[in-house]
């Protein structure tokens, strides 16, 4: 089964900056980033319970190569992605999402 993902709408921003940032770095490798974070939630579709939870009912899951993380909760029928965030960001940015 595969689960639908809905995102916060502050996700968006959040990958697009990211995105821009890799890109000024080196050519293609906001691509290559994007390709990693399509990864990620292509996992979180097909297991959304396979990572533990972090606090309440937010959990996350970590890009490959990226030091970038997907914070999400699992509703049972759907996926919400809350933040895609540096991992070393103050993670009060996206807790004040829920």
């Amino acid at each position: 089964m595969s689960f639908p993902l809905v995102f916060h709408p502050a996700v968006q921003a959040e990958v697009d900056d990211t995105y821009q940032w890799y890109e000024q770095q080196r050519t293609g490798l906001g691509n290559e980033f994007l390709e990693a974070l399509e990864a990620v939630y292509g996992r979180l579709q097909a297991t959304p319970q396979m990572h533990r939870i972090l606090q309440r009912d937010i959990r996350r899951a970590l890009l490959r190569r990226f030091p970038f993380a997907v914070y999400y909760r699992f509703h049972g029928d759907r996926v919400e992605v809350i933040a895609v965030q540096h991992q070393r960001r103050d993670p009060k940015a996206w807790q004040s999402r829920n």
